[in-house]
């Protein structure tokens, strides 16, 4: 009876054999370089640069200033209170 208990207890402790290792780290790296592509494929059409035509007023080309953890564009004080479209060009 000894020798059953322990074949019983031997088998349930061996993992199924389905894959071997090497072919699930395999299907691991295939699966992030494909979702990595498709991920940098979305990143690269984000920068492509597009046409805007836009009518308005006035135009002012300026530079973004440093202002703490964020930016600052000065504008004339006749622009208080007007709707503006800022257009990052570069």
């Amino acid at each position: 009876m000894g020798t059953r208990e322990s074949e019983k207890k031997s088998s349930l402790s061996k993992p199924p054999l389905s894959r071997k290792p090497s072919e699930k780290s395999d299907e691991r790296i295939m699966e992030a370089t494909s979702t990595k592509s498709a991920d940098q494929q979305a990143d690269k059409s984000i920068f492509e640069k597009v046409k805007f035509e836009v009518y308005g007023e006035e135009m002012i080309s300026k530079e973004v200033k440093q202002s703490g953890n964020s930016g600052r564009v000065y504008l004339p004080p006749d622009w208080i209170g007007k709707h503006l479209k800022i257009i990052r060009i570069d």
